[in-house]
């Protein structure tokens, strides 16, 4: 009853995780679900590449499909987060007007800048998107023929070409720490 009654008042917040394809913005939500997990936080992934082939799937790449993308994972970040989950959402989310949008829907919101050069991007990227995109054969690829829009303050900036994925993962627990969202030690025994 008392782990029941601790996971209760544990408030929940959505991690927003954005940047380039490729820049490891999965791969930080996830090693920091897996830190959280441990710790009895409820958590959930929206995953952009998922989101897309189950709730957005007839949306394509043009700007207003890219902003209706968004606010759908944002609607469903905003439920989640409201019910005390720690939502992780891991979408490129290009444009800052649509992050702001949705930061302004969901109250508990960290947003994670997960940030790598374009070069270092295209070499890590192992499903070949980047070269079909510089071929042509994808359109509207962000970086390459669609813009991506940094955050101009983003709440974390993961340097994930000059920083290894651990300090990746303690700048973003740090941060949730900081604004309350898990405790100081409990981020002492996620280390």
């Amino acid at each position: 009853m008392l782990e029941e009654k601790e996971t209760m008042e544990k408030r929940g917040v959505t991690v927003w995780f954005t940047g380039l394809s490729g820049a490891g913005k999965t791969t930080i939500s996830r090693a920091v679900e897996q830190k959280l997990r441990e710790r009895g936080y409820m958590v959930e992934i929206l995953d952009g590449d998922i989101v897309r082939e189950n709730l957005t799937k007839g949306l394509g790449f043009s700007k207003e499909d890219r902003d209706e993308n968004i606010r759908r994972i944002g609607f469903v970040a905003h439920l989640l987060t409201r019910n005390g989950v720690i939502v992780l959402v891991s979408a490129i989310s290009p444009y800052r007007e649509m992050r702001r949008e949705v930061r302004g829907r969901i109250a508990n919101f960290v947003e994670v800048f997960v940030n790598a050069p374009l070069n270092v991007c295209e070499s890590r990227d192992v499903k070949g998107l980047y070269k079909k995109a510089r071929a042509g054969e994808i359109k509207h690829f962000t970086g390459i023929d669609d813009p991506y829009e940094s955050p101009e303050q983003p709440d974390v900036e993961c340097r994930t070409d000059l920083e290894s994925e651990e300090e990746s993962v303690e700048k973003v627990l740090k941060a949730l720490q900081d604004s309350g969202y898990i405790s100081a030690e409990e981020l002492a025994t996620l280390a």
